[in-house]
């Protein structure tokens, strides 16, 4: 897309005309400064999912939209969009996807987000509740592609909901799909979890080894979902170069040794300037 000017990419569309980017979609501009403060009040209210929608909004990425572009333009996009035009009613459907086959990513899943009461729909939920408006464009299809995979991403790479499984889910995350925001959520939010609690367990390895298979794991957006729901979860993983997650099992063990429960870490008595840091 080099050289390519802003009013031409607005008028580039798919196959049914839907434009790549909206023409009132405003410009993203870089606020760094207030990306930090977003993630202040995230580490206030780690619940507070509509921050970290504020903060990828505060540090946009140059390459998102020739990711879009690439993708969606192509025959293969056109072929995702028809089949797959919104993931959260596919990944909802636990009756349909639990008659896959034992062992599937797709049981998997299900037992992965009834466990922790979790849906596709919630994830919306938190999304809409940012107040964030809604284009008719593929930028938004690819945007929602994305999030709405992360709860797969948990799934496929073995890392829990804890607040070290977050961290590393989200630098896996920017491996797939660079962005300061998923730096920013991933390397410091690591880095509050060992001012946080004291211990010998290698947090910052648990995230590198994240973030090099996030990289070397081909972009699930770019995957037909319904294709690998119905794999073999551990084909699927020796398919898409997960490994095991090494060094995030040994921050539980080591954790757990200590007498400090991984599920609980951001229950331990927290410094002042930790908080507001």
């Amino acid at each position: 897309m080099t050289g390519t000017s802003p009013a031409a990419i607005d008028l580039e569309t798919a196959f049914d005309g839907t434009p790549l980017r909206h023409p009132t979609r405003p410009r993203s501009r870089y606020r760094p400064l207030a990306a930090v403060r977003h993630f202040r009040e995230l580490l206030k209210d780690k619940e507070n999912t509509a921050e970290v929608f504020r903060i990828y909004d505060a540090l946009p990425s140059r390459q998102f939209v020739p990711r879009v572009r690439a993708l969606t333009l192509s025959p293969h996009g056109d072929a995702l969009r028809r089949s797959e035009p919104f993931l959260p009613p596919i990944l909802d459907d636990h009756d349909a996807l639990r008659k896959t086959p034992a062992g599937s990513v797709a049981h998997a899943y299900c037992d992965f987000m009834e466990s922790e009461g979790l849906s596709a729909a919630g994830l919306v939920a938190e999304f809409e509740k940012a107040g964030r408006p809604v284009y008719d464009d593929l930028v938004q299809w690819f945007g929602f592609r994305q999030r709405d995979t992360h709860d797969l991403m948990h799934v496929l790479t073995g890392y829990g909901r804890d607040a070290l499984g977050e961290q590393c889910v989200l630098l896996f995350t920017h491996g797939q799909s660079p962005s300061q925001g998923h730096l920013l959520l991933g390397y410091a939010g690591s880095l509050h979890l060992k001012k946080l609690v004291k211990s010998r367990a290698p947090v910052m390895k648990a995230v590198r080894q994240a973030h090099r298979t996030g990289k070397a794991c081909p972009p699930l957006v770019e995957l037909s979902i319904r294709e690998l729901l119905v794999k073999n979860l551990e084909q699927a993983r020796a398919e898409l170069n997960i490994p095991e997650p090494h060094w995030y099992r040994e921050c539980h063990r080591t954790w757990r040794e200590e007498g400090i429960d991984p599920y609980d870490l951001l229950a331990q008595k927290q410094e002042p300037e930790l908080v507001s840091a």
